[in-house]
């Protein structure tokens, strides 16, 4: 029997709740707090994980799963599919901007690894696979055939930005604790083991996000991504 997405999305929206909580609690508690402007440079930096976590990879995933498995109009869904995505990038464009505004006031070199790349990469994607859906699907909206040959297209980079996303966050994650071992924190202390479960929380989070994708809509007619 096929699990009906509305019903699987129970798993992920727990998992939400608990990587954020976790990140939060590193951020403000580990951490120290979070900071728009403050001597304490790294105050700054902690928005950059909040932002990317709350804001870019939940926030997202949201979106995702709200048009497969919500019962309700295909109009609907797909303003909430705009809205949540669009504030998602926003968000996400200021947790980078954070990252950049740390650097920049820690003197130290920009855009310098993996994780940095790859998060331009993926919002620069992110942006343009927004931009390309607000016009074909919302407005001014392209003609049937036009949306017809996109929606595959537009789930498909929809998902691998998305996936690449929970990738560079995990590597984000690492990169970070790396840095942190590398200064002195213990290794098997509290905070590395919340980093890295907060970690594997985000990971399994972007796989039930994915399963929803395929996982049986309320009604496979009118709200499932073939009805885009």
């Amino acid at each position: 029997m096929a699990i009906t997405a509305l019903y699987l999305t129970i798993v992920p929206h727990a998992l939400a709740v608990a990587a954020a909580v976790m990140v939060l609690v590193w951020c403000i508690h580990f951490r120290g707090g979070l900071a728009w402007a403050s001597s304490n440079k790294n105050l700054i930096f902690n928005l950059h994980p909040v932002l990317m976590l709350i804001g870019f990879i939940i926030l997202g995933g949201e979106a995702i799963m709200s048009y497969k498995s919500l019962p309700l109009s295909k109009d609907v869904k797909k303003l909430i599919h705009l809205v949540l995505h669009g504030i998602a990038l926003i968000l996400g464009i200021i947790g980078i901007y954070t990252a950049f505004k740390y650097h920049n006031e820690s003197s130290i070199v920009n855009l310098y690894s993996l994780h940095s790349w790859l998060g331009m990469g993926i919002i620069v994607l992110y942006g343009i696979q927004w931009i390309y859906g607000f016009l074909v699907f919302f407005y001014p909206g392209g003609s049937a055939g036009l949306r017809s040959e996109s929606l595959p297209w537009h789930v498909l980079l929809g998902l691998f930005v998305y996936i690449l996303a929970i990738g560079n966050a995990s590597i984000g994650f690492l990169e970070k604790l790396t840095f942190l071992e590398n200064s002195g924190l213990a290794k098997y202390g509290a905070e590395a083991y919340l980093v890295n479960f907060t970690a594997v929380v985000t990971i399994l989070y972007g796989a039930f996000v994915i399963f929803t994708v395929f996982a049986k809509a309320p009604s496979e007619d009118d709200n499932s991504y073939s009805a885009i």
